[in-house]
């Protein structure tokens, strides 16, 4: 076949194939360019799914009359003009391709009216058949009609879904552009139902309209800056995670995306209190100079290039990381019991009842131990009257039950705490701040501690030894399947440590790492701690458990277990009182 220049009718089309993939990328493109015209208000109405009707309208600065032929010609655009310009894109759309790729492929017809023209006009073009520049009726603004969307392309026409499909796809998109501008009004219609009304309003407001107000009540605000880099918005708590990715809004410079390099920095931020198999959930605007981000990166503009993508990705992870750091025990920060969703039925691990190190101990035992094991988490009992000066968020200690749950009073009401969690997360979160002092910490032992292994085992544990290192062990290998401890870390001396380095060297020589700890900043870190940690059935005393509630109130993170799983939650005196019937 010799070559040859194709029509430019076919060009028009396989153009179109890069911009308009169904309806909803029509919607797309359309309301991009009424909010690069200024507009506040935009309305949209759809019929049979967009496959029949597509109209948008806006108040936006409108197109003059002499304009409009140029408008709906292909790489004809006002907003770039040089190829300065293309480097440091401050619009949503900048090609010129959008108009003449949906008229390539469908009837369209566009009416506008400027502020300063005495009259609107409009313009159809048909499949690249465009027509002539007439006057028309229409308020300030523009109206662009889209009508039976791929009419001349049957094969592409039959790739489309059914009505309620599509109408899906523009209902999430039409919430997406609302979320990236709380500033403007947005309404979309399909066969005289009103599938979302989103009034201009502030960006919580706006956030509250689309996701919903529950979404707020259990989300984080969100506001940083460094230099020209801002990240702003909000976060949802981990316990309000997702089973789907279904609610993870992220915007560049106003701009709705889907990057992979975003993406995966919000989800390492929640590396340490997301629970296995959940999604967290947020609405996230990156602000920075448009010379510093390409978005001429993607046919639909989707995705983004950052010149510096690995600056981007630390400043984002650690936004997060240290917003949900600050997820603290605090009056307000546990959701009611029963209101947070079921994250699966805790059932104790098998190693659960193998020796672990003494949290509690009888008093005696805890005299001869020259490391004092229950110092990990013990503290003296705060006097009366301190108690009595300062509200403690986690309350006061009441009682044990079945060895798992403390219970503990505030002036609010009844606070329940999974003691096993709780002191899980205080440990991992100590252990990494030793790891990440100046220097390793470690207890030097008198005599080695001699640990039995499977030899895959200590091979597997072996070729983890500088972590182990890190977290303040020093060991060497006595045979194919012993190990001698010559130092541990304070946090662990004196315990059951010989079946905790068994334990957590099981763990760590599986292939697959344990579901739950498959997130966690620090796999080996989160292991020891979890296998370390008080288990059920561990009888405590009220100074204990006191203690263990005033180091969950100043530990990081605190609210979740190194799984992710809540680590405490309350009943008020009013909830209370309406299990009672009381005031009834």
């Amino acid at each position: 076949m010799p070559i040859r220049i194709l029509p430019s009718e076919l060009v028009d089309q396989i153009a179109a194939g890069e911009v308009i993939e169904r309806p909803a990328s029509v919607v797309k493109e359309l309301i991009e360019n009424s909010l690069d015209a200024g507009a506040r208000r935009i309305e949209v109405d759809i019929e049979q799914g967009g496959a029949g009707l597509i109209r948008v309208r806006d108040d936006g600065c409108g197109i003059e009359a002499a304009s409009l032929p140029v408008a709906l010609q292909r790489h004809a655009t006002s907003k770039i003009a040089t190829l300065e310009d293309l480097a440091a894109i401050g619009t949503l759309g900048f090609r010129g391709e959008a108009l003449p790729s949906i008229g390539s492929v469908a009837r369209l017809r566009l009416v506008s009216h400027p502020a300063e023209a005495a009259h609107a006009a409009e313009i159809i073009l048909e499949g690249s058949a465009m027509g002539e520049v007439r006057p028309a009726a229409h308020p300030r603004g523009t109206t662009v009609e889209v009508r039976d969307l791929f009419f001349n392309v049957p094969a592409r026409r039959k790739f489309l879904r059914s009505a309620p499909t599509e109408l899906g796809h523009i209902a999430r998109l039409l919430e997406r552009l609302a979320l990236a501008r709380p500033e403007v009004s947005f309404r979309l219609r399909s066969a005289e139902r009103v599938l979302l009304d989103a009034p201009a309003a502030e960006d919580g407001t706006r956030v509250a309209q689309v996701l919903g107000q529950a979404f707020i009540e259990r989300a984080l605000a969100l506001e940083h800056a460094a230099g020209p880099v801002r990240l702003g918005g909000w976060i949802a708590l981990p316990t309000a995670a997702r089973a789907q990715p279904d609610q993870q809004h992220w915007f560049v410079n106003g701009r709705p995306v889907r990057d992979k390099l975003l993406m995966s920095a919000a989800r390492l931020g929640y590396r340490d209190v997301l629970y296995h198999g959940r999604h967290p959930a947020y609405v996230l605007h990156l602000t920075l100079d448009p010379a510093l981000v390409d978005v001429n990166a993607h046919p639909a503009k989707l995705e983004v290039r950052f010149r510096d993508s690995r600056q981007i990705h630390q400043f984002v992870l650690r936004v997060i990381e240290r917003a949900l750091a600050a997820t603290q025990p605090s009056p307000a920060s546990a959701p009611a019991a029963g209101s947070a969703p079921l994250l699966g039925e805790a059932s104790p691990p098998r190693w659960a009842e193998a020796g672990r190190f003494d949290f509690a101990g009888e008093a005696e035992r805890q005299a001869r131990s020259p490391w004092a094991v229950a110092a990990a988490v013990r503290e003296p009992h705060p006097p009366a009257e301190a108690q009595a000066e300062t509200e403690r968020p986690l309350g006061e200690a009441l009682a044990q039950l079945h060895g798992i749950y403390i219970l503990a009073q505030t002036r609010e009401g009844l606070i329940l705490v999974d003691m096993h969690a709780a002191h899980e997360r205080v440990l991992y979160e100590r252990l990494k701040a030793e790891r990440d002092g100046a220097a390793a910490v470690s207890q030097q032992l008198l005599e080695p501690l001699v640990v039995e292994l499977k030899p895959y085992e200590l091979d597997a544990l072996l070729a983890e030894r500088a972590a182990w290192e890190r977290a303040g062990f020093e060991l060497d290998a006595l045979g194919p399947a012993r190990l001698a401890l010559r130092r541990i870390p304070p946090l662990l001396a004196g315990g059951q440590i010989v079946q905790i380095v068994q334990s957590v060297a099981e763990a760590l020589g599986r292939e697959a790492p344990d579901h739950h700890l498959e997130a966690a900043a620090d796999r080996f870190l989160g292991t020891l701690a979890c296998r370390a940690a008080i288990h059920a059935r561990r009888r405590l005393t009220l100074p204990e458990m006191d203690a263990l509630l005033r180091q969950m109130e100043r530990t990081d993170r605190s609210n979740q277990c190194n799984h992710g799983r809540p680590t405490w939650t309350r009943l008020t005196l009013r909830e209370l009182d309406q299990l009672f019937l009381r005031g009834r």
